[in-house]
């Protein structure tokens, strides 16, 4: 077993003080995981939300989704294609309203916010 910490979940917002009804915003939120989970970065087998690039997901009252997610490093190739394939892929789960995608550096990424899924799929052990 690895002494490495475990991956990072991000934040998900709110927590309980929603106009939304719980299992509304349980099933949009589980919906919008899935949806990420559907985004690559193309040249890493791994999907965004287990690489840990997405830091924050805030599903507001009015279903506006707000996502902060970073990028492996600011010279990524990808940088152009990978927010707007977070918009679309976000803006497609039933229920949602408008999406915004912020691209942060802080914290920095690092393979530490990897899942073990992550992990395994990049041979990384």
């Amino acid at each position: 077993m690895s002494d490495e910490p475990k991956a990072k979940a991000p934040d998900l917002v709110p927590s309980g003080t929603s106009a939304l009804p719980q299992d509304e915003q349980t099933r949009l939120t589980d919906n919008i995981v899935a949806a990420l989970k559907t985004v690559f970065d193309p040249e890493i087998p791994a999907d965004i939300y287990e690489m840990g690039l997405i830091y924050k997901i805030d599903l507001a009252d009015d279903r506006t989704v707000t996502v902060d997610m970073t990028l492996t490093t600011p010279n990524c190739p990808a940088a152009q294609e990978l927010p707007k394939s977070v918009e679309n892929a976000v803006s497609s789960v039933p229920g949602v309203g408008e999406v915004k995608v912020n691209i942060v550096w802080d914290p920095p990424w690092d393979p530490s916010r990897m899942t073990d899924e992550a992990r395994l799929t990049l041979n990384m052990w």
